[in-house]
């Protein structure tokens, strides 16, 4: 073998270890795109649930703001009113639910929490609610629109995970 050819060699070599290392680190990144995808869609669904269901279940809203909603429950078993909180922390970027003193966080890297509240009355040739305008009166809301989102960052990248979801509960028992 000649050096020219042991150069050549090289050279080529060289070429196929950077494209396959190049196809390697994007690869990873997709995977670990797929993966914040999957968490980020398996978390929110779950929070989306238990949000639901207790919201649907709840005598009233007692409390309304951007950062807090507050509901009166009744204990189906003891029949003792309890108070569930739901609250958004912008700076921590996590949405908790507080029931009998018990906290859970239900999102984390929250970055949007938006709460809406509507009356029972539809508006004339819609479906939809007329929005309550003033949050004092939480006696008239019958629905809320509850709207969120959560993000992260994908390791040795600029590229974001974003889930957005949006959601109208009604309040059965009210």
């Amino acid at each position: 073998m000649t050096l020219v050819e042991i150069m050549v060699a090289l050279g080529l070599g060289s070429l196929v270890l950077a494209v396959a290392m190049a196809v390697t680190f994007q690869s990873s990144r997709s995977f670990a795109t797929m993966a914040n995808y999957v968490d980020l869609d398996r978390t929110s669904r779950n929070a989306l649930d238990r949000i639901t269901s207790d919201i649907r279940q709840a005598d009233k809203l007692t409390s309304f703001s951007t950062n807090q909603l507050v509901f009166q429950t009744t204990d189906p078993n003891s029949g003792a009113t309890n108070s569930l909180t739901y609250d958004y922390s912008p700076g921590n970027k996590t949405l908790s639910r507080t029931l009998n003193g018990q906290t859970t966080v239900l999102l984390k890297e929250c970055n949007l929490w938006q709460p809406k509240m509507y009356q029972r009355n539809t508006i004339t040739n819609s479906f939809d609610q007329y929005m309550v305008e003033d949050t004092n009166r939480t006696d008239l809301c019958k629905a809320m629109v509850l709207t969120w989102s959560c993000s992260r960052t994908v390791p040795g990248s600029p590229v974001n995970t974003e889930n957005i979801q949006s959601t109208k509960i009604v309040i059965r028992k009210q």
